[in-house]
């Protein structure tokens, strides 16, 4: 599991409002999310029949043209 260093920024009633992480940690963070939404997508489309190449080129083509 990642270890996430952070600082939070209080209130004047010393509550919680936000989190300071350092960029590295961002980064991975933001690098799994991408990934976890990749595979969701994936497995929604994973029974769907894929195109060949030319209808895929056609596909794209008329996509372009608007």
């Amino acid at each position: 599991m990642l270890a996430i260093k952070k600082e939070y920024i209080v209130t004047a009633n010393n509550k919680k409002k936000a989190v300071l992480i350092d960029i590295d940690t961002f980064r991975i963070m933001e690098e799994i999310i991408e990934n976890y939404g990749l595979g969701k997508f994936m497995e929604e489309v994973e029974n769907e029949k894929n195109l060949s190449l030319s209808n895929a080129k056609k596909h794209y083509a008329a996509l372009k043209k608007g």
